[in-house]
């Protein structure tokens, strides 16, 4: 049954700058931003089942009742399930989201055996079924924008490649992606991709699809919407690999909760395992580990989030300095004040710099920590991860384990997520090692396709006039 507006349930959705317009899932996941220019959030948290992390159950079982309350009644009867097993369908691991011991504390959640080997694959894969569910039953048209640091754009495509009533606008930095991230967006032969390369860093990407997001001209005839993680849908989507983590942890035999080092851009992989212990899975606390580009970690150890130019790093995903999922962890550590979340990001989109009033810095601060991680230490952690554990980790990865070791014998274990294969990141790995990662088979079809691709200035009127010519041919 679906909740009254008087009763906050997790299946309505409202926006972190207030605006209280009825939504329901299929609204946030098919319009992604709030008419307001905010993020949708639910209306009220739901409360996990009590046996949702006992051992022995599957992804897709756990990812069930994690997601079930989000959704309500506004996709058809079996939607979910029907989606949940076409997204395990594609992972290479039985577990879907292994978790691998790597000393008596230090753990590590592999997140990259989906289809474009990188953790983007579990959120963007239910997405994508999702969308489809949702517009078999409305009949309408779907196109989707989405900016990229590389691994969300390579998962959209492959997602949502020649998906009949949906076309997919992805914008990514030129020359600032890895070549095989960019060989998975571009080598996809689908006609309902337009694949941007824009001249500049992914921060002007994103902007550029908040501003294509609120140009109401774009939703004529269709719905017009995100994937990135500003949709919740796809944010969502990620709550439950850290249930699972927890899960196997238990099975394990390791009964003390567990504190998680997320290797995070958008910040949105962070919000999701801060969603989770919202609705009661035990945690003892996230560690956001960042690099070289630490707005974040400045925000929250500082208190002042000021934008700078992003700067090219190995752990390329990451090279963020606004990460939109930010106002998600405003808006709650503020008590859900929707003015005061508006003011902050308004002032930030204004003057590029705003200070945090002390109460929110000090709710931030009980909810996550966070690190940056700079180059040379990122290398060493690669080397280390090869000659302690025997492990070849992506440049990513490198950042959360070197974050986590500084976490191991303090009481917790610590699980640090790894968001991609290796293989993505090859030149950045064998520099180090000597040798180039072993390419899992996603990877190592790319082969030599023809790429496809459209270079635009990283200018709003520029993409708009080229999204348009799309959208009309």
């Amino acid at each position: 049954m679906t909740a009254s507006a008087s009763a906050p349930s997790a299946d309505r959705y409202v926006s972190t700058r207030g605006d209280t317009t009825p939504t329901d899932f299929t609204g946030a996941l098919l319009r992604g931003m709030a008419p307001d220019g905010g993020l949708y959030m639910p209306a009220a948290w739901p409360i996990l089942p009590a046996d949702v992390a006992c051992p022995g159950r599957g992804y897709a079982e756990i990812a069930t009742d994690v997601l079930t309350p989000y959704l309500g009644d506004a996709l058809p009867e079996g939607a979910l399930q029907r989606s949940l097993a076409k997204l395990v369908a594609g992972f290479d691991d039985p577990a879907v989201t292994p978790l691998v011991q790597l000393s008596d504390d230090l753990w590590m959640l592999e997140l990259w055996h989906g289809p474009t080997a990188a953790f983007k694959d579990l959120a963007m894969q239910l997405a994508a079924a999702l969308s489809e569910e949702a517009l078999a039953v409305s009949g309408e048209r779907l196109t989707l924008v989405t900016a990229t640091s590389g691994d969300t754009g390579a998962a959209a495509v492959n997602a949502f490649a020649n998906k009949a009533s949906i076309r997919l606008i992805v914008l990514h930095p030129l020359d600032r992606v890895s070549p095989v991230q960019r060989k998975q967006m571009t080598t996809v032969p689908a006609d309902n991709v337009l694949n941007l390369a824009v001249e500049g860093d992914f921060d002007d990407c994103q902007r550029l699809v908040k501003g294509l997001l609120a140009e109401e001209s774009l939703r004529d005839g269709a719905r017009f919407s995100s994937v990135n993680s500003i949709n919740w849908a796809r944010l969502a989507g990620q709550i439950p690999y850290y249930v699972s983590a927890a899960m196997q942890l238990r099975a394990a035999g390791e009964g003390r909760a567990p504190h998680f080092v997320v290797p995070t851009g958008n910040f949105g992989d962070a919000f999701a395992g801060i969603a989770a212990q919202k609705t009661g899975l035990p945690v003892a606390g996230f560690t956001a580990a960042v690099n070289r580009n630490d707005a974040l970690a400045r925000a929250i150890n500082d208190g002042l989030y000021e934008r700078r130019a992003a700067v090219e790093t190995a752990s390329v995903s990451m090279d963020v300095q606004a990460p939109s999922n930010f106002e998600r962890l405003i808006y709650e550590a503020s008590d859900r004040d929707a003015g005061a979340t508006r003011a902050l990001f308004e002032t930030f989109a204004a003057d590029g710099r705003v200070e945090i009033t002390a109460p929110i810095l000090s709710a931030v601060r009980a909810q996550v920590a966070a690190v940056s991680v700079d180059e040379d230490t990122t290398r060493a952690e690669i080397a280390h991860a090869y000659q302690a554990y025997g492990r070849v980790v992506c440049p990513h990865t490198a950042v959360a384990l070197s974050a986590a070791r500084r976490l191991e014998g303090k009481g917790a274990p610590v699980v640090a997520l790894s968001t991609a294969h290796a293989a993505k990141f090859g030149g950045d790995v064998s520099s180090v090692l000597g040798f180039d990662p072993e390419p899992c088979p996603v990877i190592r079809d790319l082969g030599d396709r023809p790429e496809r691709l459209t270079v635009v200035e990283g200018t709003p009127d520029a993409v708009l006039a080229t999204v348009k010519g799309f959208m009309a041919a």
